[in-house]
Parts: structure tokens; C-alpha cells; sequence
């Protein structure tokens, strides 16, 4: 059993299971959460259900995180989905598993899962101190001697930074750990919004279209301008981080069949958060933008032709009124725009080359991306700690001894599904039980 005083920084999902893990191997353990209660951004995640882990198999979780999920292997090796929904049952929390293989808490509470965590941490004997932000850690020699707030000093044999990355900055999330990290001399990957809604330039057009909500669209980003998009490269399958095997070739950056939703200042929905990061990092060397298929089920030849039936049958109605049968209104009135043709012409009058726009139209609306929304409202924080100097077997810093990192402070971020959660529980498991063993 350790004897070790070791300190964690920050109460969310790893903080607080760091806490208990090193509390449960015998160290001695303060907890402390500059938020008046641990686990806030705990209990807004899966819209308050809390979206705690996924059904895929380890090598499928491990994709899921791009080129850095390597990094996790010994982490899930530790702590993963079958010991996670093992604690919650120790505690009385059964779950549920939903299509798409996400996992919530049978109550559909998070508050359910915040409470487990509270009771493991405590009832394994470590100390939860809240509305405590912790300002410096202090080193001697290379390694780590004291945590410093702004009125104490807690001396410490090791220390885990679990003070999450830089979004939903209400929860308590606002880079202070990635500070502290740099000021010890670890180089910090940029830290970028994922997760998070685009912003168009075409605002106007946007507007026009706000609260639409559509499903089943395949939307395609592109490292061009929505001027140079080439339509013939749009691909049939999904292709972007976590498909595998079909990684997309510039200036494709992703494309995903999904649902969208428009905005006031561009679009959100799922289709769009997983390709966000993506999008992201493109903007950082160039121009980006969308092409959205509205009806990818059909070709634009077959879709073309279907146009021509349904005028033929309709000749006398007006054309808007048919579009209105595949997409909605203010989507149509849209399409009539950008191809060019009068919403109150009749269908019999269309001219082949204007149903040619139309069909084009429907499979190729476009936008081009001004920028994210702001790192304050994406879901998760990409970037952090650097990988290379962090030991993916213990969590600990390479550079000084008996500082450990997990959950967001690390360069390691997922898509939606229970992903995130699940690297948090299982690194901070992983570095709990490191700091208190730490030699």
C-alpha cells in the first residue's frame, strides 16, 4: 500500500476517479475543484444523460480517436467499459445501451453518475475540497513538492492535472491546467474547438434557412473554396476519423451522411460536430468549405429524371410547390435561387437545362466556412499536453517526476458516442493509481 500525499487538480469524470483509484491504493489524497461542486461538466454531458461509454470493441474505440489513440491502449488495458459499468453497479447504477452503441445511465441522470464518483472518491478516504482553484505547482530538483492556491500550500509527492481543456468554461474548464503544464516546461499542441458548429460566410443565406432541421444529407468539407469544389469527388461512403480504411484524399477533408441543422450564423447538428476538428485545422492553412447532398439517395442523373416525371405529370402547378415534396420550403426556395428559376414558373415550362441546375442544386448546395464557433461552446477541447512527453503506462510527465495528466489535458480528443467520457475515466483511473504507487 502507498504512503504517497498526492494531490489532484480538478473534480470532473478523471479528476475525481484519479482521486478515488489513488485514495483505493493507500495515498494520501486531496481533491481539489475550483467549482463549488465537482463533476458540472459531467452532468451537462449526452444532454444531461450522460453518454458514459460505447459498445465497440477496443480496436474500434482506439480509432475513434484518430492518429493519437494508440496513446490509450494501456490506459484501456487498466480501466475500461466492463470495470467502469462495474463500479456504477457496485453503487446502484444500472444503464442502457442505445442504438449506435452509446451507453447512458438507466435513470437518464448524470447526476447519477457525479454521485458515484463523489461516493467512490470519499468512501475510499480522500478529501474533496471545493471552490479551490489551484494557482502553481511548485518542484524541487525536478520533481514535485507542493500545490500552491491562493491560500494554501498542500505539500505533495505527486500531483494529477485533471483540470480538463478549455470548453464550457462555466463547468470550470479554462486551460488552467495546460498553463500550469507549459510553465513547467511541456509543450502544449494547440488547443482548438471540436465538437463545435461553423460559422458561413454566406450569413444571409444561413439566416434565411435558420431552425430547419434535416436528416439523412451527406455533407462533404472540402480545403478549397466552395467556387473550386470538384462535385465528381464527393464519394458514396462515409470516409474521416474513425471510418476505417477510407481516408479522404485533399482537397477532400470529410464527408458524412448524417443530420445538419441550419443556424443564424451556419450550421450545426451531427453531420457537422464530427467533421468540426477537421474543418478546423484546415481553416488554419486555407480556405474550407461544404457541399451539402440534400437527397444523396438518388443520383443526379436519377434525380434529374424524377424531376422531369413529376413535371410532366404536374405541368400546371408551379414549380416551387413540387420541390416542396422533397425538401422543405425555405430549402426549396433556396435551391430555386442558386439554379436560377423562377419559384412561380409552371412546371410544364422548365427547360431541360434549368432541371438540370435544379437537380443540381439539390445534390450540391454550398457554403463557404468562415470560421468555428467559439472553443467556449464545442463539446471538447482538442489538443493539450504533448503525447511525446507524457509515458502512456503510468500518465507521468517525462519531464518532471510525480506529475501525472488526464482526461482533456491530454492531446487526445474522440467523436460523440461516449468516447471522451471513456478516456477520462479510464486515464484517470490509470493515473491515480500511478501517483500513489509512484516510486
Amino acid at each position: 500500500m502507498s504512503s504517497k500525499k498526492v494531490v489532484v487538480a480538478g473534480g470532473g469524470a478523471a479528476g475525481m476517479l484519479a482521486a478515488g483509484r489513488a485514495a483505493q491504493k493507500g495515498a494520501s489524497v486531496t481533491l481539489l475543484e475550483k467549482m463549488e461542486r465537482p463533476g458540472k461538466k459531467v452532468l451537462i454531458s449526452g444532454n444531461t444523460r450522460c453518454n458514459l461509454t460505447n459498445t465497440l470493441s477496443l480496436d474500434g474505440f482506439i480509432s475513434m480517436y484518430g492518429v493519437n489513440g494508440k496513446f490509450l491502449y494501456p490506459a484501456f488495458q487498466r480501466f475500461f467499459r466492463e470495470e467502469l459499468l462495474e463500479l456504477l453497479s457496485r453503487y446502484g447504477v444500472s444503464t442502457f445501451v442505445e442504438p449506435g452503441g452509446r451507453v447512458f445511465p438507466a435513470s437518464g441522470k448524470a447526476d447519477d453518475v457525479v454521485r458515484v464518483l463523489q461516493q467512490y472518491l470519499q468512501e475510499n478516504g480522500a478529501k474533496l475540497v471545493t471552490g479551490t482553484r489551484v494557482d502553481q505547482i511548485e518542484t524541487i530538483k525536478g520533481c514535485i513538492s507542493a500545490v500552491k492556491t491562493a491560500g494554501n500550500v498542500y505539500p505533495a509527492d505527486a500531483v494529477v492535472l485533471a483540470t480538463g481543456g478549455s470548453s464550457y468554461p462555466q463547468t470550470g474548464s479554462t486551460g488552467d491546467g495546460c498553463r500550469m503544464a507549459a510553465a513547467l516546461g511541456h509543450t502544449i499542441v494547440k488547443l482548438r474547438p471540436a465538437l463545435v458548429p461553423l460559422v458561413v460566410k454566406e450569413r444571409e443565406q444561413a439566416g434565411a434557412l435558420q431552425g430547419i432541421s434535416l436528416q439523412d444529407i451527406r455533407l462533404t468539407s472540402f480545403a478549397c473554396s466552395a467556387q473550386e469544389i470538384d462535385i465528381s469527388s464527393i464519394p458514396q461512403h462515409d470516409c474521416g476519423r474513425g471510418i476505417g480504411g477510407r481516408r479522404p484524399k485533399p482537397p477532400l477533408i470529410e464527408s458524412r451522411k448524417g443530420g445538419l441543422i441550419f443556424t443564424q450564423y451556419g450550421v450545426s447538428g451531427p453531420a457537422v460536430l464530427l467533421m468540426s476538428l477537421a474543418v478546423a485545422d484546415a481553416l488554419d492553412t486555407g480556405p474550407a468549405s461544404l457541399s451539402i447532398d440534400l437527397l444523396p439517395a438518388k443520383g443526379q442523373k436519377q434525380l434529374a429524371e424524377g424531376l422531369q416525371s413529376a413535371f410532366d405529370r404536374h405541368g400546371a402547378r408551379f414549380v416551387q410547390t413540387i420541390l416542396e415534396e422533397l425538401v422543405p420550403g425555405r430549402i426549396a426556395a433556396t435551391v430555386l435561387g442558386n439554379a436560377g428559376v423562377h419559384p412561380e414558373i409552371k412546371a410544364g415550362r422548365v427547360s431541360a437545362r434549368q432541371r438540370e441546375s435544379l437537380s443540381l442544386s439539390l445534390k450540391d448546395l454550398r457554403f463557404d466556412i468562415e470560421r468555428t464557433r467559439p472553443i467556449a461552446e464545442a463539446m471538447v477541447t482538442a489538443g493539450g499536453v504533448s503525447l511525446a512527453e507524457v509515458d502512456p503506462r503510468t500518465l507521468q510527465s517525462k519531464l518532471v517526476n510525480g506529475l501525472y495528466f488526464c482526461g482533456e489535458m491530454l492531446d487526445i480528443d474522440a467523436d460523440t458516442g461516449g468516447f471522451n467520457l471513456q478516456a477520462a475515466f479510464s486515464t484517470g483511473w490509470l493515473a491515480g493509481e500511478s501517483a500513489a504507487m509512484l516510486r
